[in-house]
């Protein structure tokens, strides 16, 4: 079931910007709730692992299972598997989207996916988790090019990340390579996922 509730009290209660702007915490950096500026008392191991992985696992917009399956994936992988696991994640098709500043979340990149204004390599993909390869072509259909939203957000976007590349006229982009591990997000302890996620397999 997709989380249908305040992205902006979900980054307090992690004390954690999930939306990866900082804005969920610019002015109260606390909990939500009138306890929300209480004192905590401090967390098991167990619990850092959990909250390291519901920072990651809530910035992608991933449900559970989905996200241990791709957790899966990286394991058996024979690069390392933490940063093997962010990587799958950013080739997600909702994030690329995102990424390539076709919408301004990805939440609103899973709109666009869905309803099939996305095409990769010339064709429509409607499926948000879809993982794209290197050197796909990732675009937006023609007959959604003049839409409100994206033009928006491509004039709102200042620039994209060095593994995408993008061309604003032709509202279509590259996924170029693999991020390397300093171009995800810095906040995130991977090992501690990994960790977790060992305790369970």
């Amino acid at each position: 079931m997709r989380f249908r509730g305040s992205d902006w009290k979900r980054s307090r209660r992690l004390g954690f910007s999930t939306l990866e702007t900082g804005k969920e915490l610019a002015k109260r950096p606390y909990g939500p709730g009138q306890h929300g500026q209480a004192r905590k008392k401090k967390p098991s191991e167990y619990g850092k692992q959990l909250l390291e992985k519901q920072k990651l696992r809530f910035t992608y917009g991933v449900n559970e299972r989905q996200f241990r399956r791709l957790f899966l994936i990286a394991l058996k992988s024979k690069e390392v598997t933490g940063t093997r696991f962010m990587q799958i994640l950013e080739s997600r098709l909702d994030n690329l989207v995102f990424r390539l500043g076709f919408a301004k979340t990805r939440k609103a990149a899973r709109q666009l996916v869905n309803h099939g204004h996305i095409t990769v390599n010339g064709a429509k993909i409607d499926i948000p988790s879809y993982l794209c390869e290197v050197n796909d072509v990732i675009a937006v259909a023609e007959k959604s090019k003049n839409l409100v939203a994206i033009k928006a957000s491509i004039a709102s976007n200042a620039g994209t990340l060095a593994y995408v590349t993008v061309d604003k006229e032709k509202l279509s982009g590259v996924f170029s390579r693999f991020p390397e591990r300093k171009e995800l997000p810095q906040d995130i302890n991977e090992a501690q996922i990994v960790e977790y996620y060992n305790r369970l397999l």
